[in-house]
């Protein structure tokens, strides 16, 4: 069995329909890497994380795919530090702000050239950060992932998947987990899931591919979508965010937690621009869309897991909210202003609760830095 199978395969069946959380889905797949493989069985829906394509899904999962600098193998590393959550200006300050960046964005890429290819090719590193249950510290889990979408229906999905192990989080966790006997195995819970194992030992990547959904279905936009739809996606702000919503169901992408049109609009198009294959007039309305929500905040010289500096936009949503217990976490996206290409998708703690229980307001719980993105004529590499 191939990678694609062993993660379709970690999917609980009724996850097919509906959506989960996001670390939930990460914490599955690290668990599902580290198991022997099952027998092959396909799914049916292309459900990646974050609006990651299938195949980035390995590395998000979702999303996650996506993009910038060339990278080979990446040691694992800590999310990128954060301090409390930012403190917002006015409301018309940060509107103002927010759509000054994103019109700017919308220009650089309208003014990128295109190329295409036989596949679209995406690297990422997919990291994600959980307490040690009763050991008093946090580690992250990394895992790197690559993908080889086909342009044309019919063909074979390929990808490259590796975990890069689980490490103390900061020096004072690399001192706990000393005093704690230093384990290869660290054991994590995961609430409603039961107890996940992750080893602090890199792992060779695994390679796998499989025919396209459907025949044709590539990624996630709310719903499954073919690179044809992708490619003829409408290029007005007016017209893409009409197209988008006819998906919206009234709840998260990630959860069935209720969920406003702008933040599912927002987690959507951020999926969008960060590392799928459509025209630069289609990513540059997805910019000038996201310039007309009011929620949106900016926060200057963020740093990304990978070190690199950029600008980036973000909304608030509180998780969990028909429980009352849920965290409310800041989805954001790190780009690069000068050429308004994406950096990094992360989930930042705001108030811990849920699944974030336990972690420091400030933290980045979930983090997908994209390394690379284009299309290639070049062979998946086996």
């Amino acid at each position: 069995m191939n990678v694609l199978d062993q993660l379709r395969q970690a999917r609980p069946e009724v996850l097919s329909d509906s959506p989960v959380d996001a670390r939930t889905r990460a914490t599955e797949l690290s668990h599902a890497m580290a198991q022997p493989r099952p027998s092959r069985r396909r799914r049916k829906t292309v459900r990646p994380v974050w609006g990651l394509g299938l195949l980035g899904a390995a590395a998000a999962a979702t999303a996650v795919t996506v993009m910038l600098t060339g990278a080979g193998g990446t040691a694992p590393r800590a999310p990128s530090a954060t301090t409390a959550a930012p403190q917002p200006a006015s409301d018309r300050q940060i509107h103002l702000s927010a759509r000054e960046i994103l019109l700017t964005a919308a220009q650089r890429a309208e003014s990128r050239r295109e190329a295409t290819g036989a596949y679209w090719h995406t690297v990422g590193v997919q990291r994600t950060l959980f307490k040690v249950d009763g050991a008093g510290y946090t580690v992250v889990n990394s895992q790197r992932s690559e993908s080889w979408t086909p342009s044309a229906p019919g063909g074979e999905q390929w990808s490259r998947a590796s975990s890069l192990g689980a490490q103390p989080a900061t020096p004072q966790d690399v001192e706990a987990w000393r005093q704690a006997g230093s384990p290869a195995e660290i054991r994590v819970k995961v609430p409603g899931k039961g107890t996940v194992e992750l080893s602090t030992e890199p792992r060779a990547a695994e390679v796998g591919h499989a025919p396209l959904v459907d025949g044709d279905k590539v990624f996630w936009l709310g719903r499954n979508v073919s690179m044809k739809d992708l490619r003829s996606l409408p290029s007005t702000p007016a017209g893409l965010r009409k197209w988008l919503l006819r998906s919206y169901g009234g709840h998260g992408t990630e959860s069935g937690d209720p969920m406003s049109s702008d933040d599912w609009l927002f987690a959507v198009t951020t999926g969008l621009i960060r590392d799928m294959p459509v025209t630069p007039q289609v990513r540059g309305a997805a910019f000038r869309m996201l310039a007309d929500l009011k929620n949106i905040e900016v926060i200057d010289d963020v740093k990304d897991a990978e070190g690199r500096t950029g600008t980036a936009i973000a909304v608030r949503q509180r998780l969990g909210a028909k429980g009352g217990d849920g965290a409310v976490l800041q989805s954001r996206l790190i780009m690069d202003e000068t050429t308004g290409q994406a950096l990094a998708q992360e989930s930042v703690v705001v108030e811990p609760g849920g699944l974030q229980a336990g972690l420091e307001p400030g933290a980045v719980s979930d983090s997908y830095t994209i390394l690379e993105s284009g299309w290639t004529d070049s062979e998946p590499a086996s």
